[in-house]
């Protein structure tokens, strides 16, 4: 009884045949008998959860982006008074950008690295002429509080900031090197 569907179509024995009425409506039915939809109307807790971290999350953001900058107190000549100092971001929002800039990529350099015990001494020297040029920022910082707006004093600033900034990709090099140099002497001594 087995029929070869290329002579079924060949004959055009099918061509007039068209489906019952209500075909689809029932084979819906059957359908959905068989595979039921389940939905969902409720929300989970973990959606929930995740929702409030997030927003939790962009209002600290927020707020600490839009908060006034904190001065920071700088004590003078080692006496007992104490002088709050201007900042980049005092003097105009250009400027504060400038400096966020430069302050975030610093971080996130240094964030970036990681030193080994062979990597130590390296990393050490650079990081102490960054503390000493952090030490000139902040008398920068305080001869701009003193003096008032000065262009070179800005100009200082700003190229402190670079300063700092090139240390660290130049360290960041220079690991990149020694990684390198110690990965090829790994190599040979397990040749």
């Amino acid at each position: 009884m087995a029929q070869d569907i290329r002579d079924l179509f060949k004959d055009d024995k099918m061509s007039n045949e068209t489906m019952p009425k209500n075909h689809q409506n029932r084979f819906q039915k059957k359908l959905d008998i068989a595979l039921p939809v389940s939905s969902r109307t409720g929300i989970s807790w973990m959606k929930v959860a995740a929702s409030v971290v997030v927003f939790l999350g962009l209002s600290f953001g927020t707020y600490r982006f839009l908060s006034p900058s904190q001065i920071e107190p700088v004590n003078v000549d080692n006496s007992k008074k104490v002088i709050a100092t201007k900042t980049l971001g005092d003097i105009s929002p250009g400027l504060k950008k400038v400096e966020d800039y430069y302050l975030a990529s610093i971080n996130l350099e240094l964030s970036k690295m990681s030193y080994t015990p062979e990597t130590k001494e390296l990393f050490d020297g650079y990081l102490e002429q960054i503390a000493t040029l952090d030490e000139d920022y902040q008398k920068l910082s305080l001869e701009l509080t003193e003096s008032g707006l000065s262009e070179l004093t800005v100009n200082a600033l700003i190229d402190n900031l670079k300063l700092r900034l090139n240390l660290l990709y130049r360290l960041r090099s220079q690991l990149e090197q020694f990684n390198v140099s110690e990965n090829i002497n790994a190599e040979k001594q397990s040749i």
